[in-house]
């Protein structure tokens, strides 16, 4: 049995849910999505859907009631994200700061932000979508939910990162988000703003959500569908330098600027994390394969391990090896790790794609994992849903497992299905908690479970076709109505704190 104090939720970010009232009153046309997926190259090419955000569920005016939605389900935690864009749709960049460069690595060492900054950032900001989000969050807390708030999910302000210029013109341009040193810096500022207006009603943050497929598909996965679209390994590897070092620095200054526990329970006024997918669930194709078992550990380590052990340990992979450290004690600085987790990864060996990042030296192997064809099964024989995603409950197992090993508590932030049916759904549902129930009940901490999602959603570059959400949405009307089945499973797990016997039973031998 779960401890007492377990944290069940839902997750959801801006971009994604907030889009979607009748008047247009409450779009963002000011981040670099909004461009991307109206782009007339990309929908031609297929590389995004067509399917446009302000067309989608509306929690911009709807938050109340998801909030009542999510109340009577019996959770008690509520994950967002605030729109950078929103904040501040116009640049940050001409507010002064000091800072530091290593010079041996060229990156920030420290950044200095005083109340100056703060108060002339303010003075910038959109003030009503300051007050809306302290309405959002106040709505939240008035409910009795634990509200974790993340920074940044994916998206970027037009004025730091043009994904169309970015493609065009092979990331030469000033507007190109993570490649760019800039961004770092206006990240630090970002974050600080956020605690000093925030931090009174917030406990619990994160930095990033998801990072690595910022780097992956953005950078090494030109027709992924997501910005800006090309295929540059050494653009890769600077992305993912500068997210670390964002990371680093934005951690420091909600530290520094979040001083007032809005909770009597909380431990520390600002808990800190940063929510990851896919840690430690990289397969061999063939265990018995050395080679196979060498691109599984590279791929694990590339993915998650490069980029974990930079925040928690300090120690950064500099050559992209596996091999060669340095100690960069500025990077270092993480309280608790977000576990997202749909689906596995099986790969094989292959020689290393490009000389300046040894590490990938693995490749996917289709019908398992992500790489499988919607509704068939994978070549294990499991289920597979309508995104082509293999249901594999033990890959939340080892996930667990190996997120344990940094040493900070472990949240599941993000679990769940794209099933319009909701055929799949109560049993993906009851089998990974199982799954998570049995990694706590064998030593491993594990101290909440957020469901993706509620609500479906926008699911970036595929649109409205992805159904995730526990409750469907009528895109015309906004009227949330429950897949019945997964919603009576989920709402008997979480009042239990964790499966019965009836699921088990229902669910999970007979089902």
């Amino acid at each position: 049995m779960l401890p007492e104090n377990f944290l069940w939720g839902v997750s959801q970010s801006g971009f994604q849910f907030e889009m979607g009232d009748r008047l247009r009153r409450h779009i963002d046309p000011n981040t670099d999505w909004w461009y991307w997926v109206r782009d007339e190259y990309n929908i031609k090419k297929g590389l995004v859907s067509g399917d446009l955000p302000e067309d989608g569920i509306n929690s911009y005016e709807l938050y109340e009631r998801d909030q009542e939605i999510a109340k009577d389900l019996g959770l008690n935690t509520y994950r967002i994200g605030i729109e950078w864009s929103r904040v501040f749709p116009w640049p940050t960049t001409f507010v002064d700061v000091e800072y530091e460069i290593d010079e041996s690595y060229g990156l920030v060492k420290d950044v200095k932000i005083s109340k100056d900054a703060l108060e002339k950032l303010d003075e910038i900001a959109n003030q009503r979508e300051i007050i809306y989000y302290r309405n959002l969050i106040n709505s939240l807390r008035k409910r009795g939910f634990k509200v974790i708030l993340n920074l940044n999910h994916f998206t970027l302000p037009i004025w730091l990162h043009d994904p169309i210029e970015s493609r065009e013109k092979a990331l030469t341009n000033k507007r190109n988000g993570w490649v760019s040193e800039r961004s770092v810096i206006e990240f630090a500022k970002f974050a600080a703003y956020l605690a000093y207006k925030f931090g009174d009603i917030v406990d619990m943050w994160s930095t990033f959500n998801e990072p690595m497929v910022v780097v992956e598909l953005g950078y090494l996965a030109p027709y992924s569908g997501f910005p800006p679209g090309v295929m540059n390994p050494e653009a890769a590897k600077l992305v993912m330098l500068h997210m670390i070092n964002a990371h680093a620095l934005a951690y420091r200054m909600i530290k520094k600027f979040d001083r007032k526990k809005a909770d009597p329970e909380s431990k520390e006024p600002a808990e800190i994390g940063i929510i990851y997918n896919n840690i430690g669930v990289t397969y061999p194709f063939n265990p018995k394969d050395s080679k196979d078992l060498q691109a599984s550990d590279n791929a694990n380590f590339f993915h998650s391990g490069l980029f974990l052990t930079a925040i928690h340990r300090g120690k950064l992979n500099i050559e992209f090896d596996g091999e060669t450290f340095v100690y960069l004690p500025y990077l270092k600085g993480n309280d608790w790790l977000g576990v997202n987790y749909y689906t596995r990864e099986v790969v094989k060996y292959q020689d290393p794609m490009f000389p300046s990042i040894p590490l990938i030296s693995f490749k996917g192997v289709p019908d398992y994992g992500y790489g499988c064809r919607p509704g068939t099964t994978s070549k294990d024989g499991n289920p597979v849903s309508d995104i082509g995603w293999e249901v594999y409950p033990k890959g939340m197992y080892d996930s667990i497992v190996a997120a344990n090993e940094y040493g900070v508590p472990v949240y599941v932030t993000e679990n769940g299905i794209a099933d319009s049916k909701d055929v799949l759904r109560p049993y993906y549902i009851a089998s990974h908690i199982e799954a998570m129930e049995e990694a706590y009940e064998n030593g491993y901490d594990v101290r909440g479970y957020l469901h993706w999602a509620l609500t479906d959603n926008y699911e970036w570059a595929l649109g409205f076709r992805m159904r995730f959400g526990l409750y469907e949405v009528n895109l015309i009307t906004k009227e949330r109505k429950p897949r019945k089945k997964s919603v009576r499973v989920f709402r008997e797990i979480v009042i239990n704190n964790g499966l019965t016997s009836n699921i088990r039973k229902e669910i999970l031998e007979e089902g």
